[in-house]
């Protein structure tokens, strides 16, 4: 990694650990309750803890609210009203998500349909721009298409991780397999950092720091969170909480104190 990359990198991240609140869900399924204002949940994350912000072009550049932490810029779309939701497509580059401000890019890919060989294309271009660019890129890799039987599967998430790592990306965000050991042979089998996905609101703030707890034991360097955020009664103190075991190394037992 360069000197230039390291230093954005250093922007998302603290102490080579990341929290990111993931904002991404308005285009995709619609301006949903905890983020139709998308200035004050910003604002409640980083108020939480977070240490970057994901969010498409056109919400980073129209913000209202001042952004003190990291910004990432996501270049994946679908949406849940399109006959293909999981066919996603790149809707910008990497030189115009640097002039309005990202400290790193984002990039979706799906495994395991009839299209995914469109998003590779798409990750491996947007990897070598990066690249030149001097900026870090998330990939975002999903085991989702109709090859996909069981999309927690160890192997099949070892693989989809694998591929993001091989076509350039410098950290990968994937799905968590369920188990501290399961999840560690992910993480072994991947040569660059992992972060877990939250997925749907899970139904209570308990299962959701265990989750997180559990995925930094089985060497996970942070998570990216939408849902487990946004649409928590309490934004700023459900990101504490996650920010505390991820940087602060608390036990679930003391997160839960600060809910």
């Amino acid at each position: 990694m360069t000197i230039d990359k390291k230093a954005k990198m250093n922007k998302i991240t603290r102490n080579d650990k990341i929290l990111i609140a993931t904002l991404d869900h308005g285009l995709t399924i619609g301006p949903i309750n905890g983020i139709k204002n998308i200035d004050e949940t910003i604002n409640n994350a980083q108020k939480g803890g977070a240490s970057a912000i994901l969010t498409h072009k056109g919400i980073m550049k129209n913000l209202k609210t001042s952004v003190n932490i990291g910004k990432i810029v996501h270049l994946s779309a679908s949406a849940t009203l399109s006959v293909f939701p999981d066919e996603k497509v790149i809707v910008g580059n990497v030189e115009n998500a640097i002039k309005i401000g990202a400290d790193a890019i984002s990039v979706h890919t799906n495994i395991g349909s009839d299209y995914d060989k469109d998003m590779l294309v798409d990750l491996g271009r947007i990897s070598d721009e990066c690249d030149n660019s001097n900026i870090p890129l998330i990939a975002m890799m999903y085991p989702r298409g109709e090859k996909i039987t069981d999309p927690y599967d160890t192997k099949t998430v070892s693989h989809v991780a694998r591929i993001g790592a091989e076509l350039g990306a410098d950290i990968v965000k994937t799905v968590y397999t369920g188990s501290i050991e399961t999840f560690r042979e992910v993480v072994e089998s991947c040569p660059v950092p992992i972060i877990i996905a939250g997925g749907p609101k899970v139904e209570t703030d308990k299962d959701l720091l265990e989750m997180v707890s559990d995925s930094m034991e089985a060497g996970a360097i942070g998570v990216s969170f939408g849902r487990n955020i946004f649409e928590h009664k309490t934004q700023e103190k459900i990101t504490r909480a996650i920010a505390s075991i991820i940087f602060e190394k608390k036990s679930v037992e003391q997160a839960m104190s600060v809910i």
